[in-house]
């Protein structure tokens, strides 16, 4: 199987696995540009998961495989949901790259609102919404020097260096696709003068939303995924994020093509806010800003996407990349929105 060397990495897993029995199978469940991630089953019928880098377009500063171990380790004794940390290995002759493994977590991923009718009700519905702001309350709530994480990243100033850093790719993506998207310019120069305060420095989880949850049966999250941006920062950036991708009834998302939490059930995106600030203790009444960052760091993500299709590096069909190029001015034109209530 691509990324795996199954006859290394077997005899890794006997030598560092407890009690995992060989022959091991390997079944990719989530690939692409981001880490990789693979169900390992055992002979006794044990599961596990593996997670590597992607097995090409890796740049030397990303998808660092100690990184994201250490962060899940560090969280498993906290009331944060992960996956149990069971081993590190950095030899790359074993498989190539880094890789780690931890526990298998059964649940459900609820990517659509096929998954999210099918699997679950709406008080179950509701559940996953409430869980879901209760365990970014509990994130944010970790002490990261009593679990060993104070120095993942530099604390304070966490909007002004995102701005700068993404607006610097966002300008790369432009030489390549010669082309101008001036409401993004405007928009960067917006949020820069209007940077809240920063309250505090805590985990940064940089992607939290649904999708990147394990849910179980009664909705409730069992174990937060890819920690693969995390850092320290402002914690409003995280709630920010996920108001961008939850949402409301009759409302068409720009950040998400089909959006589950418009289904019935769901808490609404005012009731989230609401039930965050009520369970972290923080003030959200800057959560404006916030979404309006969510919002033009999506298209400045997306204007790269756009670029490397636009450029042929992606490969493969190229057919519909145009959408990346609308859908980058509609992120912005929500950016805006946002920014108008400032």
């Amino acid at each position: 199987m691509e990324g795996i060397d199954a006859t290394r990495v077997t005899a890794w897993f006997e030598a560092n696995i407890p009690g995992a029995a060989p022959p091991l199978s390997f079944e990719l469940i989530a690939g692409g540009r981001s880490n990789l991630t693979y169900k390992v089953t055992d002979a006794a019928g044990r599961a596990y998961a593996l997670r590597r880098p992607p097995t090409s377009h890796v740049l030397p500063t990303a998808h660092d495989m100690s990184r994201e171990y250490r962060i899940i380790t560090a969280l498993g004794p906290t009331p944060v949901p992960v996956a149990p940390s069971l081993g590190f290995c950095d030899d790359e002759s074993v498989n190539g790259r880094p890789f780690y493994v931890m526990g298998f977590v059964e649940g459900h991923i609820v990517r659509d609102a096929a998954t999210a009718e099918k699997v679950f009700d709406e008080s179950q519905r509701r559940a996953a919404g409430e869980s879901l702001a209760d365990v970014l309350a509990e994130i944010h709530g970790v002490d990261v020097d009593t679990v060993g994480l104070g120095d993942l990243g530099r604390r304070e100033g966490y909007i002004a260096r995102q701005l700068k850093r993404w607006y610097s790719q966002f300008q790369q993506s432009n030489e390549l696709t010669e082309r101008r998207v001036p409401l993004v310019d405007e928009m960067h120069d917006k949020l820069a003068a209007n940077i809240p305060e920063q309250r505090g420095a805590t985990i940064v989880h940089g992607d939290y939303r649904l999708d990147n949850t394990m849910l179980g049966d009664d909705g409730r999250v069992k174990a937060v995924l890819d920690w693969e941006i995390c850092t320290l920062g402002d914690p409003l950036a995280d709630v920010g994020l996920l108001m961008v991708y939850w949402a409301d009834p009759g409302e068409s998302s720009p950040a998400l093509l089909v959006a589950p939490t418009a289904l019935p059930g769901f808490p609404r995106r005012a009731e989230l806010a609401a039930r965050y600030a009520e369970r972290a203790g923080r003030d959200v009444s800057a959560l404006d800003f916030y979404i309006a960052f969510g919002y033009w760091k999506l298209a400045c993500i997306l204007e790269g996407v756009y670029a490397r299709y636009a450029g042929g590096a992606m490969g493969g069909d190229r057919s519909g990349f145009e959408g990346f190029s609308q859908q980058v001015l509609r992120l912005a034109e929500a950016a805006r929105d946002a920014a108008s209530r400032l």
